[in-house]
């Protein structure tokens, strides 16, 4: 195999998650032609798993995997959570078999988080786990969904209940595909960013505070420094708790409610505007169960709101909304578990909150329009193809 890379156009960061089988997380621009520095030694074929809007993308993927000798496949997927099936799954396993696939053969991920998150899922039931590199287009996907290696089915009953844990061997975060994305596309990745400023780091509540407008250019500095802290946050946490079994929890600040109406309104909200409705919610419920203080809960407010981001639900939904809770993957037998802030950068878990607290939360949040998803946005411009070669306290509060 011809080992020769290009070498990125502009100076990049690197994150180490140190798992069992550490791997890094590159940060920067013209990041693509580094796929193959990653692959692993052996690897004859690779199949490059994406969504349908980013077919000119993974072709030129293709061309550069091709110039390395390697056998490549392209697996086009659904758009968004219709790519998050059982049967888009078995699919895929069945081009694998078709193809021959290996153990030290590669997935590729070439997408958002829907994508990734499949990506994941079948590298890691195939042949009960192959290798798999995810090439993140989307801000959401880079902040989140492609760091950690969670992988995630849906089903009627709930998002994410299917899965395994399935760690990649290299994330490739390429800032160049943001530079083609929608507005909204961008305000959605920064819930995530948000989150991450909320449950460890200050510094980005702040760069945010200081200059919202900034934080939606694309192709601005602030917006590449914003995409590096989340994604550090990201990974000492994953690092800490692989399999969230403690610490990693705190993650899904804001998803236990988000993740409700993702499955209420039947996924036509983005992830990122759900998630930030949900932080609001869970710090509403904080407030009223006495750990957090009403001025950290108008900082959501504000914050989000700044950005364009939705603070508000549909109002007539709860016993929906309650009922999906219910299928959160953070409780533990009949304990309901929710993650809330006792201060920024100091999350906390609340158990067996009272039902009672979680309505009023909810008459709070539940007081603007229905926040639709606006139709499937234009798919990135792929990068120019390369030239041949503290754990949180545990709480039992919210009881009245």
């Amino acid at each position: 195999m011809n080992e020769q890379v290009l070498a990125p156009s502009q100076p990049f960061s690197r994150v180490e998650v140190t798992v069992d089988s550490p791997y890094p997380v590159l940060v920067g621009r013209g990041l693509t032609g580094q796929l193959t520095a990653h692959l692993p030694p052996g690897a004859a074929r690779v199949m490059v798993l994406y969504a349908q809007p980013l077919r000119q993308a993974a072709a030129v993927l293709e061309a550069l995997l091709r110039t390395h000798d390697l056998e490549v496949h392209l697996a086009e997927l659904p758009i968004a959570e219709a790519g998050k099936t059982v049967q888009v799954a078995e699919a895929a396993w069945r081009r694998l078999a078709q193809a021959n696939f290996t153990r030290s053969d590669v997935i590729v991920g070439l997408g958002g988080g829907a994508t990734t998150d499949m990506a994941g899922f079948v590298a890691a039931t195939w042949l009960r786990g192959v290798p798999v590199i995810h090439l993140p287009t989307t801000l959401l996907g880079m902040v989140d969904a492609a760091v950690g290696g969670k992988t995630g089915l849906n089903l009627a009953e709930g998002k994410n209940l299917v899965g395994a844990f399935h760690q990649p061997a290299a994330v490739l975060c390429d800032l160049d595909y943001l530079g083609s994305l929608p507005k909204e596309e961008i305000i959605n990745g920064l819930a995530e960013v948000i989150k991450c400023g909320f449950i460890a780091d200050q510094t980005i509540i702040d760069q945010v505070q200081a200059a919202p407008q900034q934080c939606l250019d694309p192709k601005g500095a602030v917006l590449d420094r914003l995409i590096g802290k989340a994604v550090a946050v990201k990974a000492k946490v994953v690092s800490a708790d692989p399999t969230e079994q403690g610490w990693r929890a705190v993650l899904n600040y804001g998803h236990t409610f988000g993740h409700a109406i993702e499955q209420v309104e039947n996924y036509t909200w983005r992830h990122g505007y759900a998630v930030a409705v949900g932080m609001v919610f869970e710090a509403e419920v904080a407030v009223r169960c006495g750990v957090l203080r009403p001025e950290v809960l108008q900082l959501h407010r504000s914050l989000l709101a700044a950005l364009g981001l939705p603070t508000t639900c549909q109002d007539g939904q709860w016993d929906q909304l309650f009922q999906a809770m219910g299928r959160d993957k953070k409780n533990l037998g009949r304990l309901r578990r929710m993650v809330v802030l006792e201060d920024v950068a100091k999350p906390a878990l609340l158990e067996d909150v009272d039902q009672g607290i979680l309505q009023q939360a909810y008459r709070a949040v539940a007081a603007g329009p229905r926040h639709l998803e606006v139709p499937v946005p234009a798919p990135p411009a792929p990068p120019a193809p390369p030239a041949p070669p503290a754990p949180p306290a545990r709480r039992r509060r919210g009881r009245r």
